[in-house]
């Protein structure tokens, strides 16, 4: 067969996964609680079928087999995340043993089947205790984390080489503080900018401790969901408002994490409108001198916008969406099964924008997916039929091809997710794995795309 797209020598071919999405044993081995066990336990019904992070997908328990089919499919890197909670619960003070025992298992278990671990230390997960104490809107709560991220560079950091601060920082910052979608549910925009600017800081401040260790080839990073902003024409109050999409929930996080330092345009508009996040002396050096080495790539669908059809409410609360209006594009293609759009070439747009605007950064996919629900609709000679992923990932692959063909800083390609995993407050409901997940069996069964994807990476391309 002849390999038509050929991707560079040592390419990264994984997936992703967190660990309050695969780990359950909630309340096993010392855990602390999270801000997701406490939810759970007080509005179950905010969650699909009523279930909840205490089992997932059990990967607490199976991570040797779990491991063993990745190196099956072809896994020669895999992104994990660790749980603060599990690690050091409550958040402050003494180590886990158990947690530890547990890490080093799966990090050894990885490395002898030739996976390269990447090590993230938050996706999503606060400590339950210290969002009593305010969560990324306390001060204090950076410090803690700073000791959680020496902690894990100390315990982990002789065998593990790509460390990443934070998965997509700007989720908790929609979902706890604008749109109400995770915990604690507060819709309250100056309280959203704090804790964004302290998640900013908390991750200056990781990448200032991590150079402190030495690790040997050292890398550290933050993943970030990198959302094109289409506008709907060339008409300037489009591109306006696409430009301040982009601000808002691409570049509030790109730039401080890689050039050092916030847009302009965003200080002004959070200035002119009263929003602007409180600060300490010795911020704005700690940013700049403390960028990120490398840089994940989360991107699933495009953001497209128009000008504002009516203007704001002046009583309703300030929100990135007084500047602009959501727009469908006529014959967009569509996940029908999750209502998003897939557009291919947007992971090429992002490179692109990577390399002219951010010193074209190493960087990789650290998750490209599709939702499906009810899944086994497909199943064939009791195999899942997921044509629909293969294309979806194949698609996706020629546009980064295409890229790195440019001249893109772009070293791999990891699948969000591994196997089916728990998905926050949607549980179960749409599943992402190369791996089927039996929820009450805990089985697992290999897709069609797992066995796709193992050609590919056994191949370097397809």
């Amino acid at each position: 067969m002849t390999v038509q797209y050929k991707f560079p020598e040592g390419f990264w071919w994984g997936s992703a996964t967190s660990a309050t999405q695969i780990e359950g044993a909630a309340n096993e081995g010392g855990k602390g609680k999270n801000i997701w066990d406490y939810w759970y336990e007080i509005e179950s019904n905010r969650f699909f079928e009523n279930i909840g992070p205490e089992v997932t997908s059990d990967f607490y328990h199976r991570y040797k087999e779990d491991i063993k089919l990745m190196k099956e499919i072809g896994h020669n890197t895999f992104r994990m995340s660790i749980s603060w909670a599990r690690l050091i619960p409550g958040g402050r003070g003494e180590v886990n043993q158990d947690a530890v025992t547990f890490y080093n298992n799966v990090i050894d278990e990885l490395l002898a089947n030739d996976i390269e671990p990447f090590v993230n230390l938050f996706h999503f997960d606060m400590p339950m205790e210290l969002q009593h104490e305010g969560g990324w809107e306390n001060r204090k709560v950076v410090d803690a984390f700073v000791e959680y991220a020496k902690a894990a560079f100390e315990l982990f950091g002789d065998r593990v080489s790509k460390w990443f601060t934070f998965n997509e920082p700007i989720v908790p910052v929609e979902g706890g503080y604008l749109y109400n979608f995770h915990y604690p549910n507060v819709v309250d925009a100056k309280r959203a900018v704090q804790v964004a600017y302290h998640t900013v800081i908390a991750s200056a401040k990781a990448v200032e401790a991590f150079r402190e260790f030495n690790i040997a080839n050292g890398k550290i990073g933050i993943i970030l969901n990198l959302t094109p902003s289409y506008p709907r024409s060339n008409n300037p109050a489009d591109m306006k408002a696409s430009r301040i999409a982009d601000l808002f929930f691409n570049r509030s996080f790109l730039d401080p994490a890689v050039l050092g330092e916030y847009p302009l345009e965003l200080i002004e508009l959070l200035r002119e409108h009263g929003q602007l996040p409180e600060t300490q002396p010795g911020d704005k050096e700690l940013i700049k001198l403390n960028t990120v080495d490398i840089l994940g790539v989360n991107y699933y669908q495009p953001r497209r916008v128009k000008a504002k059809e009516t203007l704001p409410n002046p009583y309703s609360p300030f929100m990135p969406e007084w500047f602009f209006d959501h727009y469908e594009m006529p014959g967009r293609k569509m996940n029908v099964y999750r209502g998003w759009e897939i557009y291919e070439k947007g992971i090429y747009d992002i490179m692109i924008n990577l390399k002219e605007n951010y010193g074209n950064i190493e960087s990789f996919i650290s998750e490209n997916g599709m939702g499906v629900q009810d899944e086994q609709r497909f199943i064939q000679d009791d195999e899942i039929q997921d044509d629909y992923r293969i294309e979806f990932i194949r698609e996706h692959l020629k546009w980064l091809h295409r890229a790195i063909e440019e001249g893109c800083n772009a070293n791999g390609y990891h699948l969000w997710t591994f196997m089916d995993n728990w998905s926050w407050s949607n549980a179960y409901k749409n599943r992402y794995g190369f791996i089927s997940v039996n929820i009450e069996t805990q089985e697992r069964t290999l897709k069609k795309s797992a066995h796709w994807f193992e050609e590919v990476s056994k191949n370097n391309g397809f």
